[in-house]
């Protein structure tokens, strides 16, 4: 077992956060383990991304190709299987994304690893790896270990935060300023040949209809859930989001119904914000949207359920119906001139 692995995951030339985030948690679990951190790279034009990716691990190993431009699960799960056969490495780290949700499984079984997903915890103890998932729809947290010496994990986005270059970051005098190296591989030594005739195709990227708000840099936001109804109580919570100077974000329910634009949607099949200050407003909970939200300065939660799992993450909590509650609050707020 040489080294942790970590796929990076670019799209249309930029590396997705997910990539320095895994590159963190694959460097806190290196050290104890005295392993090295190698970064795996596919794509057509690699060079700036494998540069920056030194930065961040001891090396990176780049793969191009024409054929390696856009991501397609099978073409990428045979250059995967080839490399990671020659390096073994203890452990496999990828983004529980949709790139991820499609590639690990076939990646495993290619493999013959152990497959854990939506990691929200990696931990080194007594020399083994414990993993954390969350299961019965984030009500209970289930810790588990591998039974073999190495395997394959996803991990939930927003979980773990990028640190800073290993070149800032060392501990060792002598490993400041160091960069990791660059290892240029073809195909993972599998001809062109070997890589056509594919079930699956890229046909192209369709972004979804914006606003033009990017809720990612707002400092206050306040998101709706199922709490909120009918779409027709909607400017009850615009106003309290005007009164406050905050942007209006959502669960995944009240895209589905069509009430507001998938760019305000908040979780990991959403956007992961960080504001100063987050209101949630008849939102349950839903690991899935926690996961886009739990890094919030300042939470603030109103719910009917008194168990809510929003209230898990909220620094303070109103138990109660919104309906009732947020034109109280607007109006509290318009009376004092708090903004």
């Amino acid at each position: 077992m040489s080294c942790i692995m970590v796929l990076a995951e670019h799209r249309q030339g930029n590396l997705r956060d997910i990539t320095f985030e895994l590159l963190a948690l694959a460097r806190n679990l290196a050290e104890p383990m005295k392993l090295k951190v190698n970064c795996l790279l596919l794509g057509k034009d690699n060079e700036a991304l494998a540069q920056n990716l030194t930065n961040f691990a001891d090396e990176v190993t780049s793969v191009t190709a024409e054929i390696l431009a856009n991501f397609n699960s099978e073409i990428y799960r045979k250059v995967i299987t080839r490399i990671a056969k020659e390096h073994k490495p203890s452990l496999i780290l990828i983004g529980h994304t949709a790139f991820g949700i499609d590639l690990a499984p076939g990646l495993a079984y290619e493999l013959n690893l152990p497959l854990i997903t939506d990691c929200i915890e990696v931990l080194h103890e007594n020399n083994k790896l414990v993993m954390t998932r969350q299961v019965f729809s984030g009500k209970l947290n289930a810790r588990m270990r591998f039974k073999t010496e190495s395997g394959v994990l996803t991990i939930r986005a927003g979980t773990f935060k990028p640190t800073a270059p290993q070149r800032e970051a060392s501990i060792e005098r002598s490993e400041m300023n160091r960069k990791g190296t660059i290892v240029e591989s073809a195909l993972g030594g599998l001809s062109p040949e070997l890589l056509t005739g594919y079930a699956s195709n890229f046909l192209g990227y369709e972004e979804a209809p914006t606003t033009g708000i990017d809720i990612t840099k707002a400092d206050i936001i306040v998101a709706i859930g199922r709490g909120i109804k009918e779409q027709k109580n909607l400017p009850i919570v615009e106003e309290l989001a005007k009164t406050i100077g905050g942007e209006l974000a959502c669960t995944r329910p009240v895209i589905d119904a069509g009430w507001l634009p998938k760019d305000r949607q908040v979780g990991s099949s959403g956007k992961t914000v960080k504001p100063k200050l987050y209101i949630a407003l008849g939102i349950s909970g839903a690991f899935q949207h926690i996961s886009g939200m739990k890094q919030a300065q300042t939470i603030v939660a109103v719910n009917k359920d008194p168990n809510a799992p929003i209230f898990s993450v909220a620094h303070y909590g109103i138990v109660g119906d919104l309906l009732k509650i947020v034109p109280t609050l607007s109006e509290k707020i318009k009376e004092i001139g708090l903004k």
